[in-house]
C-alpha cells in the first residue's frame, strides 16, 4: 500500500520505518522538497522511501498517518489541498501541545472540541481515525515491548470500514485485536488527547516514557 506520513521528527520516522519493514511505500512529507530529515529518511531506506511537500504525499498515499506536531497540523494540512485529502483515511496521532508558556506544555484545544475533530470538521470529505496518541512512538510499533503487549490503543472516528482498516493496520504493528478500544465516533478523540497531561506529568516523574493503559475489569 501506498502510504503518506506528514511530519520528519522521531515519530513519523518511526511510523514511517515500520510501514516500510512491513512491505508498505512510504512517502514523508514535509514543507519543502529538500527537507534534511526527510531525506536522511529516503538515503536510509535504500529506494524503499521517497519525500517530498505535504502536498506531493497525500497526493501518494491512498493512507495518510499525521504525524506533524499538533501546533502544526492544521497549517499543514490546509496547504495539501482537499482534491489530495478526499475520501482518504487520516490517521491522527498528533496533540494539541501548547509550549507557548513552557514546559509542562498545556492543550490548546480541549473540553469542547479536539484536534482530532477539527481536523475532520476541516476536511469532512476525509475519513479521520484518532488513535496512537496516547503513548511513546516505540510502543506505538511494538507493544511487545512492554507486558507481552498485553495493553491498550484506543480508536475514535465517524467511518466503520476506515476504523476497520486501521485496526488492520495495528494488528500488523503488533496490536492484540482485543486491546484495541473503539471508543466511539471523532468526538471521543477529546479523551486520549486530554490524557497527555497525566502522561507527561508520569513522564516527568519516572524518567520513563516506556509506560502505557491497561484497562483491567
Amino acid at each position: 500500500m501506498n502510504i503518506a506520513v506528514l511530519g520528519t521528527g522521531t515519530v513519523g520516522d518511526t511510523i514511517g520505518s515500520k510501514l516500510i519493514d512491513l512491505g508498505h511505500t512510504v512517502m514523508m512529507g514535509s514543507r519543502t522538497t529538500t527537507n534534511e530529515k526527510a531525506q536522511k529518511f529516503v538515503a536510509k531506506h535504500n529506494g524503499k522511501a521517497t519525500a517530498g511537500t505535504f502536498a506531493d504525499a497525500c497526493a501518494f498515499g491512498e493512507i495518510i498517518f499525521n504525524c506533524t506536531s499538533g501546533g502544526g497540523s492544521m497549517e499543514a494540512l490546509k496547504s495539501v489541498g482537499d482534491n489530495n485529502l478526499n475520501g482518504k483515511i487520516i490517521i491522527d496521532i498528533s496533540n494539541p501541545l501548547d509550549f507557548s508558556k513552557g514546559m509542562p506544555p498545556t492543550l490548546s484545544v480541549v473540553n469542547t472540541t479536539s484536534l482530532g475533530e477539527e481536523i475532520q470538521r476541516t476536511f469532512p470529505a476525509a475519513k479521520v481515525v484518532k488513535t496512537l496518541n496516547t503513548m511513546w512512538c516505540g510502543l506505538m510499533v511494538n507493544p511487545v515491548l512492554i507486558n507481552g503487549g498485553d495493553h491498550n490503543v484506543f480508536m475514535s472516528g465517524n467511518d466503520a470500514d476506515a476504523k476497520q482498516q486501521v485496526k488492520e493496520l495495528l494488528k500488523s504493528f503488533g496490536w492484540i485485536e482485543t486491546n484495541i478500544v473503539d471508543l466511539g465516533d471523532i468526538t471521543t478523540a477529546r479523551g486520549p488527547e486530554m490524557y497527555l497531561p497525566i502522561w507527561l506529568r508520569i513522564y516527568g516523574a519516572t524518567n520513563n516514557g516506556a509506560f502505557n493503559i491497561k484497562i483491567v475489569k
